[in-house]
């Protein structure tokens, strides 16, 4: 089977393995997008191997390479090896913990004109612990989080032998599993300056995505500004009843 599948025009989904997080196994998942000029956008780079290497060699050049918040940058070095004519691009946050590489731009609320007319971000702040950019591809209207929708499968946490007992109680409390598909309890509770991360919410929201790429868990291929409102319902406004 082809390590890469195609999700849409111009985007395909690649599968990696299963990483260690703090004691929980974590599968990983990058997206690649090939933009006007036939250079790819490579989102959340998974382990490279040669398969996977000539797979994407067979799309075109890598461009860019973008790590979308400060947890997604295990594998960076290895891809900016590879292809060193890629710019590597992130937030500030990530930069400041992966000095040894050399970053081409800092990612912000405004695409940079490299990619600005396929794929449009935002950055989801109000967190002092953490942040993340958070892409839409536009031909495929696919949006694309990071950590801030995970969504794992009754499948997946009752197979993959990591996920014990009580660490699949944790899962499903935090809501990180199907239909859920929210950001992990502590990451909730540290938006402590709301507003600024509904700001970035109502950009997501107006972008109506049909799909919904995360890193960790099932991925949505319908109907995804339902699910993207459905896993943000903890920091959406509260309606206030009509008063009379």
């Amino acid at each position: 089977m082809p390590r890469l599948q195609q999700i849409g025009s111009d985007i395909w989904l690649g599968e990696g393995p299963v990483v260690d997080f703090y004691g929980f196994p974590y599968s990983t998942r990058m997206l690649v997008v090939r933009l006007g000029d036939d250079q790819l956008w490579v989102w959340s780079p998974i382990i490279l191997d040669e398969e996977l290497r000539t797979e994407v060699s067979a799309l075109g050049g890598p461009a860019h390479l973008v790590s979308p918040n400060k947890l997604h940058h295990l594998f960076l070095k290895d891809w900016q090896a590879a292809w060193p004519e890629a710019k590597l691009w992130g937030l500030a946050s990530v930069q400041s913990k992966r000095k040894d590489l050399k970053f081409a731009g800092t990612l912000s609320n405004m695409p940079p004109p490299d990619w600005a007319e396929e794929i449009d971000q935002t950055v989801f702040a109000g967190s002092p612990f953490m942040d993340e950019c958070v892409f839409f591809h536009k031909a495929s209207r696919t949006a694309i989080f990071a950590d801030l929708i995970e969504n794992f499968s009754e499948h997946f946490l009752n197979t993959d032998p990591g996920w014990t007992g009580w660490k699949r109680w944790v899962a499903r409390i935090w809501h990180i599993t199907e239909p859920f598909g929210m950001a992990p309890l502590e990451w909730r509770l540290s938006f402590l300056d709301r507003a600024k991360a509904r700001k970035a919410l109502d950009k997501v929201i107006g972008w109506n995505a049909g799909q919904v790429v995360m890193a960790h868990g099932r991925w949505i291929d319908r109907d995804g500004a339902d699910f993207i409102r459905q896993s943000f319902r903890w920091l959406r406004r509260p309606t206030n009843p009509d008063s009379h």
